[in-house]
């Protein structure tokens, strides 16, 4: 993926024109991170946000007792950290690769300096922004309204690759039972009994959805309260 398709396929940046993505483009910085590097901790001043370019990267906080819980998986074309650089301008959680990765790293100030300039760009990040505020309130209503069934059949259905009904899990299990607010037991039942019950045929990280329907239905199942 090119630099401008990158910025072109971002929430935040879909809504530019090319000479827009073009001065967009001519800020970012390249960097190559191996899978487990560092790219910032929780409470470090925010500097700029990144544009994943390809590979992945996972955001994640720590528990006081060091446990990690995964917020999200960065995929190529999406950016991470944009909202750090407003508020109190420190980096919110963590951030690293899970595989080789490569980034486009949007400098704080002079992407600041284009918003000032460039008003729409200012414009599509804040519809940008609040979608991805929408996302995170999903995620809160799916851990206080459905059960973990629902919560994986929904998980499953939007990481499925596009147009088709394969699933390259981008975590462990057991990171995905971490972001799913379960443990890995009750995963681990949970895709057997998805499997047993002809939904999903699993293999390692590969998960094949064999009945989107009833996992569309599944995903929709609240709990009583």
């Amino acid at each position: 993926m090119n630099v401008r398709e990158a910025l072109k396929n971002c929430h935040l940046f879909n809504g530019l024109t090319d000479n827009e993505l073009d001065l967009l483009a001519d800020i970012g910085k390249k960097r190559e991170s191996s899978r487990g590097e560092l790219l910032f901790s929780e409470g470090e001043d925010a500097t700029g946000f990144y544009v994943v370019l390809s590979g992945k990267a996972k955001v994640y906080k720590l528990s006081p007792d060091g446990k990690e819980r995964i917020l999200h998986i960065v995929q190529p074309g999406q950016t991470f950290a944009d909202a750090a650089i407003f508020g109190n301008g420190k980096y919110p959680a963590y951030a690293e690769p899970t595989e080789r990765s490569l980034f486009l790293f949007i400098p704080k100030d002079a992407f600041l300096n284009l918003l000032h300039t460039h008003s729409q760009m200012g414009i599509n990040m804040i519809a940008g922004l609040s979608r991805f505020l929408r996302q995170f309130t999903t995620q809160i209503e799916d851990l206080t309204f459905k059960d973990v069934p629902a919560r994986l059949a929904r998980a499953l259905l939007e990481m499925r690759t596009r147009g088709s009904n394969v699933v390259q899990l981008p975590m462990s299990k057991s990171q995905l039972a971490s972001n799913l607010g379960t443990v890995s037991e009750t995963l681990s039942r949970t895709f057997r009994k998805f499997s047993d019950d002809g939904l999903i045929k699993v293999d390692g990280k590969t998960i094949i959805l064999l009945d989107m329907d009833r996992l569309e239905d599944a995903a929709f199942c609240y709990r009583e309260v």
